[in-house]
């Protein structure tokens, strides 16, 4: 827990997206079947209003998938930075729990979370600000990976290189996990938080 401000952030505490039900049931559309699958009044029918009462709370099917996106990854960053706080200065601690921030959110939001991919499909202008918070979390993991290959605990020959592999690594996730599946989230964090240092040549720790 990182207390920034007057703010207490809990990065382990991971809740659920809470969505207005136009977002939710939209949210829902798109995961079943994509952006191009889904039309306006398959929403409206599954929020249960008209079309014209749907476009009086957003201009488009375009501005449903950003404010949806938008709320996905809202407090990403923020958690991401509280969990590389909580580790001092060691940068294996702090890709740790950066890791572990980060599955947290691909299981417990994993079906919001796998519709990252739909991004693709925005405008240049609509795409832009959710491109640039994924860009500002991309530069958050490879600031750890850089401190720890100048502290000579990660071994890579191309720092960039590896924040990718990482990454797609994680944004994986949400394809496979499943709330019903024999893992928990807890339980893929301490996976993928393995999987992580051993990608960037970490050397365990012992106990």
């Amino acid at each position: 827990m990182t207390t920034t401000g007057t703010e207490t952030i809990d990065w382990r505490n991971c809740q659920p997206v809470e969505l207005t039900d136009i977002l939710r049931h939209s949210s829902e559309a798109f995961y079943e079947h994509g952006f191009h699958g889904t039309t306006v009044r398959d929403i409206a029918a599954r929020v249960g209003v008209t079309v014209p009462a749907l476009y009086y709370h957003h201009e488009n099917k375009e501005a449903i998938l950003v404010a949806v996106l938008g709320a996905a990854i809202a407090d990403l960053q923020v958690r991401g930075e509280a969990a590389i706080a909580d580790a001092g200065d060691d940068p294996v601690q702090q890709m740790a729990n950066l890791v572990e921030s980060v599955t947290l959110h691909l299981t417990v939001r994993a079906r919001l979370a796998a519709l990252d991919s739909e991004y693709r499909y925005l405008s240049a202008d609509a795409r832009m600000p959710y491109a640039e918070v994924r860009k500002a979390n991309e530069l958050l993991t490879r600031s750890v990976i850089d401190r720890g290959v100048e502290a000579g605990v990660f071994h890579v020959d191309d720092t960039a290189e590896a924040t990718r592999a990482l990454l797609g690594m994680l944004q994986a996730i949400p394809r496979w996990y499943v709330d019903s599946g024999p893992l928990t989230p807890a339980d893929v964090a301490t996976r993928y938080v393995g999987l992580s240092l051993a990608l960037l040549g970490a050397t365990p720790r012992k106990d």
